[in-house]
């Protein structure tokens, strides 16, 4: 079962914001948060999906968030080694 656009932007709202407490830099603001958030889901639910877990659509929505906070997890550390910049994201 698949989750609306509404379930994507709470997703995405909330794995941002989590994730910006996870990682003790300095944000971009709701916005930029929330696109972290639907971007670490797509990382995050690809990583799960070839692990053998499920894509982020397929879980209930705590699962989502947790699955979508690994990816933008994974996406600010990235984001960080290449720029070099740890308050980036």
């Amino acid at each position: 079962m698949g989750h609306g656009i509404i379930a994507w932007i709470i997703i995405g709202i909330v794995a941002g914001f989590i994730t910006g407490k996870i990682m003790k830099g300095s944000g971009f603001g709701a916005l930029m948060d929330m696109v972290i958030g639907l971007i670490g889901a797509f990382i995050g639910g690809f990583l799960s999906s070839h692990m053998g877990l499920g894509g982020v659509g397929e879980h209930g929505l705590i699962m989502s968030i947790a699955i979508a906070i690994v990816g933008a997890v994974i996406l600010t550390f990235v984001v960080r080694l290449i720029t070099g910049n740890k308050s980036a994201l």
